[in-house]
Parts: C-alpha cells; sequence; structure tokens
C-alpha cells in the first residue's frame, strides 16, 4: 500500500486527490475499462435583473444549506475573474494543510467522509469478539495492524526478506522473469503490468491484456525530458534511490552505484513509452496477438511461462496496449547484466513495501514522493493514512457499514432522479444539434438511452472470504491484499463481464463514466455537500450535483467516447463529415486550454484534458439546459441578492474551490487528463452565453471568449 496517490484512470483533482500526502503515476493497469471521472481590480457586485449593483438582504430556507457569502471576493469583477470572485473568499480563509499538495472542496468532503470511516474503523478495530472471516474482523484487524506502530518498527524488513534473497540468487532470465511474476503479485508495477479489460471490440468479454510500466517517476516524460527542473528533479529522484538502498542496509557508495543503475534502466523503460495523449487513443493502445505473435515480439520473454506462473494457461491471446514498449523490454533481457535488473528489482519492492515498513522507509519514501514531487510539507498522520489503506484494500467490506450509516434510500432516490432529468436534457440536445446528422443522431440516442446507471453502492457486495487478513505484521497483510486483488482481476480473464461491478469504493468523493461498459457511477461519497444538498435550492444543486452528472454523460461522447458504441464495442458510429465536425470542436477546446498559463514556461496540455474539458462544457451545459426547465415550471427569484441562473454557475465555481502547491501543479499539468481547478471554472464560462448574460459581461470582459471562438459542442 502506497500513502501517495497512484495514476489510476480515476485519479484526479476532484477524487481522492489530496486524500494522499503525496502523488506518484504508476502502476495501473496496462488498459482500464474505459473510465473517465470527472475528478482550477475594480469592486463590482453582481447586477439584479434590473441592471443594477443593489442585493437583497433577505435569504429564503435553504441560504443555510446553499451559498456562503463569506465564499466570495467582491473586490473582483465576476466577468473579469470568476473563479476568484466565487472562491476567493474560500481559497483565503482555507490555506492550504501543511500534509497536502492541494486542497480545495473535493478533499474538504474526502476529510469528512474519512472522519467517518474513522469511527467505523476505530470501532472495528476494538472489536476483538467479532467474528472470523466476518467483514468486522477483516476491517478491524487490518486497521489495527496499520496502527500498530510497535509490531512494524519490531518487524523492520523482515516481511520482504524472502523477495530478497530471490533476488539475490537470480542466475537467469527465467530466473528474472519468475521474479518479475511475484514482485508484480505483490503489488508492484515492475518492468511492465498485467491485468484484465474488456474486449475493445467485443465488451461483453475480459481479457488479458499488457501494458507499459517499470517506473519510478510518474511519467516517461519526467526522464526524457532535458530542462533545468526536469534535470534537478531526476537528481533528486536518484538520491532518494540511493538513500532507500542505505536504509535497506547498503553502504553509501555502492547505494550511490545502484541508484544509477536504476535511472539508466527506467529511463531505457521511459524512452520506450508511450506519451499519456497517445494513451488517451484507443487505436493506439489496442493490439490483440495470439502466442506466436507475441513470440515474433519478444522472442526473449517467455510467455507460455509467464501465462503458466499467473494462474492463465488456457489463455490464446492478450491485448499488447504498447508493442514497441515491449521489443525495448525484450531487448533489454539480453542487453543489460543480470546484476542491473537484480538492483532494478530491489529498488522496485522496497519502493513498493517501503510505506508499510518501519518509519524511517516511510519518512524517506515520503521526502520525495511527497514534499519533493508534490510539495506537501509533512506526512499525514498515520491513522488517516490507515484508513485510506483500508479504503483501499477492502473498500467495499468497509463500505458495506458506511452506506448503512451514513447513505439513506432518499438519498440514492433523489440523485437517480436528477441523472434521469440530466439523461433527458442531453436527448433534448442531441435531437436539436445542428451540426449532426439524423444517421449520427440515431446512434447517438442508442448509445444514450443503453448507458447503465449506478448510484451510492454495488447491488452485490464484493466476496472478501479469500483474503486473510489477521493482527499480525501489516506489510504482510498489505502484502496479501495486492496477491488478492491480482488474483481477483485476473480470474476474470475469459470471461463475461460482470457488469455489477463497481470501480470505485462507496465513499469515494468521484465519479467515472466507462465507454467500455457504457455506465456511470456515483458513489454515495460524492452525493453530499457541496455538490448535493436536498435542503437547498434546485439551481445550487444543478450548477453542483447536475454538472458532474452531465459531465460523466458526455464523456460518452467526448474524443475518447465517441469512439465507443451503445454496447461499448470500439465502432466508426459516426459520419465522416459529422466525425470532422466534432473533431473541430474538440480541437476548440484543446487550443484553448493549450492557451492556459500556469505558471512561467508551463501551459496546459490540451490534448491530454481535452477529454475532461468537453465532458466539463457539454455536462455544464446539459445540466443548465435541465434547470431551465425546472425554472419555467416553477420560477425563483432571488435568493442572497443571485439570481437562479446566478447561483447555478457560483455552484459550479464553488465545486472547484481550492487552491495548489507550484509542484503539485507541475505533476497534474504533466500526468493528469483534468486540468487545474481555476481553469475548469475558466474556460466552459467563457463559452457559455447563459454565463454572459447571467451576470451582464459584456463581450470585451476577460472572462468571455470572442464570439467567433467560442467553443460549442453539446
Amino acid at each position: 500500500m502506497k500513502f501517495i496517490l497512484r495514476g489510476s484512470v480515476f485519479v484526479v483533482l476532484l477524487s481522492c486527490l489530496a486524500l494522499a500526502a503525496a502523488a506518484q503515476a504508476q502502476h495501473s493497469q496496462p488498459a482500464s475499462n474505459g473510465a473517465n471521472s470527472v475528478a482550477i481590480t475594480q469592486t463590482l457586485l453582481p447586477a439584479s435583473p434590473d441592471g443594477d449593483c443593489t442585493f437583497s438582504a433577505a435569504a429564503d430556507d435553504a441560504a443555510d444549506h446553499g451559498l456562503d457569502l463569506a465564499n466570495l471576493d467582491r473586490s473582483v469583477k465576476p466577468c473579469d475573474n470568476f473563479f476568484q470572485f466565487a472562491v476567493g473568499g474560500w481559497i483565503k480563509s482555507h490555506p492550504i494543510p501543511p500534509e497536502y499538495p492541494s486542497f480545495g472542496s473535493f478533499t474538504e468532503l474526502a476529510e469528512s467522509n474519512r472522519d467517518k470511516l474513522h469511527t467505523i474503523l476505530e470501532a472495528a478495530s476494538k472489536n476483538t469478539a467479532a467474528a472470523p472471516g466476518s467483514i468486522d474482523q477483516k476491517i478491524g484487524d487490518f486497521y489495527f495492524s496499520c496502527m500498530d506502530e510497535p509490531a512494524i518498527e519490531k518487524a523492520g524488513i523482515d516481511p520482504i526478506k524472502d523477495y530478497l534473497a530471490r533476488i539475490e540468487k537470480i542466475t537467469s532470465v527465467a530466473q528474472l522473469q519468475a521474479e518479475i511474476v511475484e514482485l508484480q503479485d505483490a503489488g508492484s508495477g515492475v518492468v511492465f503490468s498485467f491485468g484484465s479489460q474488456p474486449d475493445f471490440k467485443n465488451s461483453s468479454m475480459v481479457i488479458g491484456a499488457a501494458g507499459q510500466g517499470g517506473l519510478g517517476l510518474p511519467d516517461r516524460d519526467y526522464y526524457t525530458k532535458n530542462d533545468e527542473k526536469s534535470l534537478k528533479l531526476r537528481e533528486a529522484y536518484t538520491q532518494h534511490v540511493t538513500n532507500m538502498f542505505v536504509l535497506l542496509g547498503d553502504d553509501p557508495a555502492k547505494a550511490a552505484a545502484e541508484a544509477k543503475t536504476v535511472l539508466a534502466l527506467e529511463t531505457k523503460l521511459a524512452q520506450a513509452s508511450m506519451t499519456r495523449v497517445d494513451r488517451r487513443d484507443p487505436d493506439k493502445t489496442y493490439h490483440m496477438m495470439d502466442r506466436a505473435a507475441l513470440k515474433a515480439l519478444t522472442p526473449e520473454f517467455d510467455w507460455n511461462g509467464y501465462f503458466h506462473a499467473i494462474g492463465q494457461d488456457s489463455v490464446a491471446s492478450i491485448n499488447v496496449a504498447q508493442p514497441e514498449f515491449f521489443k525495448a523490454v525484450d531487448h533489454e533481457l539480453t542487453a543489460t547484466p543480470l546484476d542491473d535488473w537484480k538492483i532494478y528489482l530491489r529498488w522496485h519492492l522496497i519502493h513498493e513495501a517501503g510505506d508499510s515498513l518501519s518509519k524511517k522507509f516511510v519518512d524517506e519514501d515520503f521526502n520525495f514522493f511527497g514534499k519533493t514531487l508534490t510539495g506537501a510539507q509533512q506526512i499525514q498522520v498515520r491513522w488517516k493514512r490507515c484508513v485510506r489503506a483500508t479504503d483501499g484494500v477492502l473498500g467495499e467490506a468497509l463500505g458495506q457499514i458506511y452506506v448503512k450509516d451514513y447513505f439513506p434510500p432518499e438519498a440514492k432516490a433523489a440523485a437517480l432522479q436528477m441523472v434521469k432529468n440530466l439523461m433527458s436534457a442531453l436527448r433534448d440536445d442531441i435531437t436539436t444539434l445542428d451540426w449532426m446528422s439524423d444517421a449520427t443522431r440515431k446512434k447517438a440516442l442508442e448509445k444514450l438511452d443503453a448507458i447503465q446507471l449506478k448510484i451510492g453502492y454495488p447491488d452485490k457486495w464484493r466476496d472478501y472470504s479469500g483474503f486473510k487478513v489477521d493482527r499480525g505484521v501489516y506489510a504482510l497483510n498489505d502484502l496479501r491484499g495486492a496477491e488478492f486483488e491480482r488474483a481477483y482481476r485476473l480470474a476474470k480473464i475469459g470471461k463475461p463481464v460482470d457488469h455489477g461491478e463497481w470501480g470505485m469504493t462507496p465513499p469515494t468523493v468521484n465519479a467515472y463514466y466507462s465507454s467500455l461498459l457504457n455506465e456511470i457511477v456515483f458513489p454515495a461519497g460524492i452525493l453530499q455537500p457541496p455538490f448535493y444538498d436536498p435542503k437547498r435550492d434546485d439551481a445550487m444543486n444543478y450548477g453542483g450535483m447536475g454538472a458532474v452528472i452531465g459531465h460523466e454523460l458526455t464523456h460518452g461522447f467526448d474524443d475518447q467516447g465517441s469512439k465507443f458504441d451503445a454496447k461499448g464495442n470500439r465502432s466508426d458510429w459516426w459520419t465522416p463529415e459529422d466525425l470532422k465536425n466534432f473533431q473541430a470542436r474538440g480541437d476548440c477546446v484543446s487550443k484553448q486550454f493549450d492557451s492556459f498559463v500556469v505558471q512561467e514556461g508551463l501551459h496546459e496540455n490540451g490534448k491530454l484534458v481535452e477529454g475532461e474539458s468537453i465532458a466539463d462544457l457539454g455536462g455544464l451545459t446539459i445540466s443548465y439546459n435541465a434547470l431551465q426547465k425546472i425554472l419555467a415550471a416553477k420560477p425563483v427569484g432571488l435568493i442572497d441578492g443571485f439570481t437562479a441562473e446566478q447561483r447555478f454557475f457560483l455552484a459550479w465555481a464553488g465545486i472547484w474551490a481550492g487552491s495548489d502547491r507550484v509542484e503539485w501543479e507541475r505533476l497534474i499539468v504533466a500526468t493528469n487528463p483534468h486540468p487545474l481547478n481555476r481553469f475548469r471554472v475558466r474556460a466552459p464560462l467563457g463559452n457559455m452565453p447563459a454565463f454572459q448574460k447571467a451576470f451582464k459581461c459584456g463581450d470585451g470582459d476577460s472572462m468571455i471568449r470572442p464570439a467567433a471562438e467560442q467553443c460549442r459542442i453539446w
């Protein structure tokens, strides 16, 4: 278990973003289930409908559950910098805590959820009478072992000694490959990743999939860029690897030489790796190969032996997401000396296990991956890390208690109704799009109607009976958890897709859409303020949760989702002309983000964030349209001096309230398909005439893009 953020498809500025004290983008499955998560002057008050700048002091019963006026920064015009106007007060009163690289509304809600989980786990850990094998026993004992620091210190590196001994005895490529399997079973992304995924061309079946991996730094670009910041970061990484080898028992000179060996081998892997932008293109990451093709691609790698070792002898073919990467790995199996490979394996063992070992390893791990890489100033207190670890390993066991205690049935029913309202608004939009032909429109509506909805928590909970958990050494529980998870995922290969499975745990503050499953998923953790509150007005709820729902729905039609049909299969269902129009509209969004300056010399990567930004613009648009339907039937006057339309946009900005450390910004821009929060507010609003009208902005105001440059998709 790493107390840092991994690079999964769910990681974003809106999910577990600051649940971790550090971040690292690696160890993701070779190809996901196609999921995209929703997880940045002159004093003037917003104009009233009469055009003046006066406010009504009256507020209705929803005031305590709606807009907090203290969050505003009224020294800024809303038409100049709406993000600062809407949440500048919040940012001022919420400085980033020292243990976080970023802090915002999502983090605040995640902290609240974590407090609830903490209460559950503290009670479970004290319940020594829980029935063996029960949910209470497993979550209680796992959490207890994580909190038992004296036992962790006493154990030292004993939990990984067997791995170290096997690595030391490697004398052949065959033994090297066998140890790669052992380390992957233990949760390491050593050399490459291997897992399961729905077949792009037959999404009802699960196939095996192999993808690039094996890096200690978050992304290939950290090894290939040679600007001053990148060079300094690699120097810091090399020193960190050196320090970890010293903690493992090597003398400093030997450790320093070993660190250089690690960097050299990882650099070769990075140079052969695909960029994050290319990895977003399903056509570039789908290459089905049978065993003969695998042998031709990688003659030195024993795939038959690998499949046997992971219990998949019946596998006839797999998806190789990045063939060129595997060619490079195959070359290095014989070109790189075995002694160098052994050093590399030792590093990845201690890199993966370090934060479950004694304090000296945990602290050194944080010093680089937390402090240096993300800017966090101190590690989170242990109970927070242990809550997150338990949720990560036993999420649906812990989630069963969480939803029973904190997610009433009426919350699920309300969320479902809102989703249906948003789907209706998207249907209306697709039906009236002036740039889409009837042939494409028919397919789009078929896909919309086929989207599966998952709200709150699974209908069928996951079975953890095969996962042994006790009150012994924490690192052993952690290793067994990794082995259990890998076995669970590999066992899916060759079987029909389980459409009841969830990719997030119930307490998660996030949501996602899966192209391969054509489903949207909203865990219980996000269905609460500031996203949704049954006691506040519709405008606030639709600007918050409604826009998030719309975001996930439109992922089905973004630059990735548009390549998959109603059944989740890769399909060219657009007419050539419609596809050309759609891609041009996506390019508009991409170019807009390319223009955003994050720091001196650093811009957003438009192509990397295109899908999420299309979803933001589309989601906000259809949620606004859904609100207009409600207001037409039930008009609402001023609340706290703001119209319903103004409150809608203020709610959207409110869910992105937050600020980031400069190190974190650089990490996110380099690795994350979601833009920074302030740009998630600025970009879509600048393209929406409804925003301009709501706040009576002029054409020349800085928030408003010139009409000819405004991006419109849905």
